[in-house]
């Protein structure tokens, strides 16, 4: 005999005695459930499958409710979603488990920094970069230059030193490219739909690369004589070899993306014309105006923008810089450009920095670098005045500065020393204190209070239909390269929903996360960090030849040993995650005391990690009724209940071994399979 029920306004069929759950389950109509399984009696624990049905006061648990026919059935009602939150944040707050690995979360672009680093600990390198390309398709560029926020987060640090995990992500790129079979995504279906992006920096080049693999047809156009953006014309060669970011880009053109250089929008073409004739554009023009120093005597001959002097060398039209060079700023861009001068000829090499050492956004390395290349760093120092002869630069005054209170990010600010200064003669001062986006050509896209395109932070729509922003040109202005494509990364998927008719917008996803200190990692072996190899000093500060030489097979897989695997083994198929990003959930507002993080291995084939458990009961069920075995149960009552496994003899502990089931239905990794 058959029911006839509607769901959610679908009318569908099912078998005298169904549950309301299967009869949605054989209709295609998800309700999220932790506790049920096909396999085990019905349990209804985890409160997540409820539902609305039309005349009945109470919600209803779909897992354990049989049908009824001409029932009416809601499972997204607005009360049903806020009880399945309620359930979602009571479980979440006392999960105690790493979704995944602090290195994967702390990268802009969300790579699986655990996945590539173990894959490269095994020998994988083309499987290690299909890893790395799901979310970065510049790997051997990128692994080269990012100041690696994942090695910041790194919980090998806590045992001795993080892992070099961009060095390894360039290395499995390099030894890709080189060999035989590199890797390529695979492509979809064309779509006939036409994309046009304007910037073929490192934003603009990923974008392209993920709706190429899209289906969509894509144009590239930059204003500059070759693609690569600030990878190319503001990174020096030493840092970054030109033929390693050409053989990338060659990747990404060969996916069939149409690439035009030296086509500056407003001079070339029109950016209306380029609307008109493609279905959606993505603007991602970077920031290549140097800041202004608003010092005076910056009018001077001799004074240069930080950015604007590394392009120049970068196209070649600048040979020499003067004996007596100061670069004013103290990131990244910086260092690029007092290395960069030392190699150019200078003699004396000054950096201007208003704080101290310990305050420079530089990565650390950079500055031991730039010191053994003879550079001078002169700290709580800041320019007062660049004092000129004839036009041209002489000499700059320098105000002395101390640190006072903190500013608005955490760093005190510094603050001048009454009527202390020191003049230092110089040939050239290049000011490397920050970038500007030019917006010329684009009059028609709304900017914000600092005149940078406005873009929606979760859809990257700009004001124009089908027109979206990424990158350094948008809302918070220029960053790190790998931010910039994480950025288009999330542009390109909603690219791709407009094409398709869908409205995408970006929401972070909820992760459960570990909070951890020394003592976690107290037994673990100390193992010494792989140093790069790289050129000295003496010998790299003549050219702009690439100073690191590179790991080793050894030193790399021995370096990628190291991980520990931090994040958790099942996070791909964990439901709870699943089920707790469907909807949008605040479990710290529940945080309370929490079950005792304990991991063990009783069960010898099977480690058990309670910090994770759920309680929902499946492995209990499983062992019980599917098993046979009955080894595992709920110990205690209240808030203390745990489930831990009973032995009565050997021959329990070998069946264990064999049977491995209540592993298979753990809905949230609870249960890890160590050897069978």
């Amino acid at each position: 005999m058959s029911v006839n029920i509607t769901i959610n306004g679908i009318a569908v069929t099912g078998n005298d005695g169904d549950t309301i759950l299967k009869i949605a389950s054989e209709n295609g109509i998800e309700i999220p459930t932790l506790c049920h399984h096909e396999s085990v009696k019905l349990y209804g624990a985890c409160g997540l499958c409820v539902v609305e049905a039309q005349g009945v006061g109470k919600l209803l648990r779909a897992c354990s409710t049989v049908a009824t026919d001409g029932m009416v059935i809601n499972t997204e009602s607005e009360r049903v979603i806020k009880a399945r939150k309620i359930a979602l944040e009571l479980l979440m707050s006392d999960h105690e488990g790493d979704c995944k690995g602090p290195c994967t979360l702390e990268c802009p672009a969300g790579t699986d920094c655990q996945g590539y680093v173990k894959q490269i600990a095994l020998g994988n390198d083309r499987e290690a970069v299909r890893i790395i390309k799901d979310k970065l398709p510049l790997p051997a560029s990128i692994g080269r230059v990012c100041p690696h926020p994942c090695e910041t987060a790194c919980r090998r640090g806590l045992v001795e030193q993080p892992i070099s995990i961009a060095y390894l992500k360039a290395f499995a790129a390099d030894n890709d490219m080189k060999s035989d079979d590199p890797f390529r995504p695979e492509m979809d279906e064309k779509t006939g739909k036409t994309v046009a992006i304007i910037g073929g920096g490192p934003a603009g080049l990923s974008a392209a690369y993920y709706l190429a693999v899209k289906g969509h047809s894509i144009t590239v156009y930059d204003a500059m004589p070759k693609m690569g953006g600030m990878l190319r014309y503001g990174i020096p060669e030493y840092r970054l070899p030109k033929k390693v970011l050409d053989a990338e880009i060659a990747q990404i053109a060969e996916l069939g993306v149409d690439m035009r250089n030296n086509v500056k929008i407003g001079r070339d073409i029109s950016f209306d014309e380029i609307r008109s004739s493609h279905d959606a554009v993505l603007i991602a023009i970077g920031a290549w105006n140097s800041m202004a120093t608003r010092c005076k005597g910056e009018e001077l001959d001799g004074v240069y923008g930080g950015i604007d002097f590394l392009r120049e060398v970068s196209l070649g039209e600048r040979h020499e810089i003067g004996e007596n060079v100061a670069i004013v700023g103290g990131g990244n861009t910086a260092m690029d450009a007092c290395r960069t001068a030392v190699r150019l000829g200078a003699k004396n090499v000054y950096v201007i920095y208003r704080r101290t050492q310990a305050e420079m956004p530089a990565e650390e390395i950079e500055i031991k670098e730039a010191k053994e290349e003879g550079v001078v760093f002169k700290f709580l120092t800041n320019p007062a005045e660049i004092i000129g002869e004839n036009g041209k630069v002489k000499a700059v005054k320098l105000q002395i500065m101390e640190l006072g209170e903190p500013d608005a990010s955490g760093r005190r600010s510094p603050v001048p020393v009454e009527d202390e200064f020191e003049t230092i003669e110089v040939d050239a001062v290049i000011a490397a204190i920050g970038q500007r986006v030019n917006p010329t050509g684009f009059e028609s896209v709304e900017l914000n209070q600092r005149g940078i395109i406005k873009a929606d932070a979760a859809s990257f729509k700009t004001n124009i239909e089908g027109v979206f922003a990424a990158g350094d040109a948008v809302n918070n202005g220029a960053g790190i390269a790998i931010a910039a494509i994480a950025e288009a990364n999330k542009a390109a998927l909603a690219i791709d929903g407009y094409l398709h008719g869908i409205d995408i917008s970006y929401r972070p996803e909820y992760v459960s996360r570990r909070v951890v200190s020394e003592k976690d990692f107290a037994d673990r072996e100390k193992i010494a960090r792989q140093e790069m190899p790289h050129r000295s000093a003496e010998d790299r500060r003549r050219d702009f030849a690439e100073i690191n030489l590179g790991f080793t097979d050894e030193q790399a897989r021995n370096e990628a040993k190291r991980c520990l695997e931090c994040g958790c083994h099942d996070y791909a198929q964990c439901s709870l995650i699943r089920h707790a990003n469907r909807y949008p959930i605040a479990p710290d507002r529940l945080s309370g005391a929490k079950h005792t993080c304990e991991v063990e291995q009783k069960l010898v084939c099977i480690e058990r990690n309670q910090g994770k458990c759920i309680l929902c009961g499946l492995c209990v069920r499983t062992c019980e009724e599917v098993a046979k075995k009955g080894i595992l149960g709920l110990v205690g009552r209240g808030f203390p209940t745990v489930v831990k496994p009973e032995f009565n003899n050997p021959e329990t502990i070998r069946g264990c071994a064999d049977c491995l089931k209540c592993v298979e239905v753990c809905p949230t990794g609870s249960l890890k399979i160590i050897k069978k």
